[in-house]
């Protein structure tokens, strides 16, 4: 099946960008990571290029994909950074955010692995699904039925670096993939920028991966400005299955005249 990518980084008002992306497109399967470093203490950057650098390297996509390799692939990650934080004294307490898509292009097969809060949403035939679930005290709480409103968002349970005795993410079961479908892997300052009604909008007015994720970010930029708040570094990676124009792409010149905003090229 054939898989078309395109991928967004940006600094945001932040002195840094600690958020990594890498793909990697075999004959027989693929994989894609995004992630995150947690903001606010030393060595953020280091723990997502580690991390993300770990997980690439250890693919070989010239096999099937196999979900105990993949569990491993992500385990070594953990270990590289836990390392890594005992062998430099100012990193003792990095750690990073991941989300991870694996593609078996022969069997048409997608499974997933995630830590923290960057998410992975799929898109197939007009409908979204968003198909990991936050680590953060925000998801636990509003999972108990309570009121989350003075709750800091940032606060994670769970991700790449923290040494807890539980599990370091959590993976999903194996899924069918469909010609058309279309996958969105993004740290939380992407998804906090734009709403999940405006990504699935903007899917419908474009044709490539790169165009989508254009005008997702002029929609970030134009939401920043209004709302005039310090900017989180946000990234996401578009990962387009088969040909998403026949299928999943519904778009036409009225959607497109309803929703872009005003002032947008």
């Amino acid at each position: 099946m054939n898989i078309a990518t395109a991928s967004l980084s940006r600094q945001g008002t932040r002195a840094s960008n600690q958020d990594q992306t890498g793909e990697t497109i075999g004959e027989r399967s693929a994989c894609f990571v995004v992630c995150d470093g947690i903001a606010g203490l030393p060595g953020g950057e280091v723990a997502a290029e580690l991390a993300r650098n770990s997980i690439i390297s250890r693919f070989d996509g010239d096999k099937h994909l196999n979900a105990q390799h993949i569990r491993d692939y992500v385990q070594t990650a953990n270990r590289t950074i836990l390392s890594e934080q005992q062998a430099v004294q100012g990193y003792r307490r990095m750690g990073t955010t991941l989300v991870s898509l694996f593609i078996d292009r022969d069997y048409g097969l997608a499974y997933w692995a995630h830590a923290g809060d960057s998410r992975l949403y799929l898109f197939r035939r007009g409908w979204l699904w968003h198909v990991t679930t936050d680590h953060s005290l925000v998801q636990q709480m509003k999972d108990a039925g309570h009121q989350t409103d003075d709750l800091n968002s940032n606060l994670l349970y769970l991700a790449l670096g923290i040494e807890n005795g539980g599990p370091e993410a959590s993976y999903s079961d194996v899924v069918q993939v469909e010609d058309g479908d279309a996958f969105l892997l993004c740290t939380d300052g992407f998804w906090h920028g734009v709403s999940e009604e405006q990504m699935k909008q903007s899917l419908h007015m474009v044709n490539t991966p790169q165009e989508w994720l254009t005008l997702m970010n002029q929609i970030i930029q134009k939401n920043g400005e209004l709302e005039g708040n310090a900017q989180d570094n946000y990234t996401a990676l578009a990962v387009w299955m088969g040909n998403p124009q026949d299928t999943t792409l519904l778009h036409t010149l009225s959607d497109a005249a309803q929703f872009l905003p005003c002032g947008t090229d």
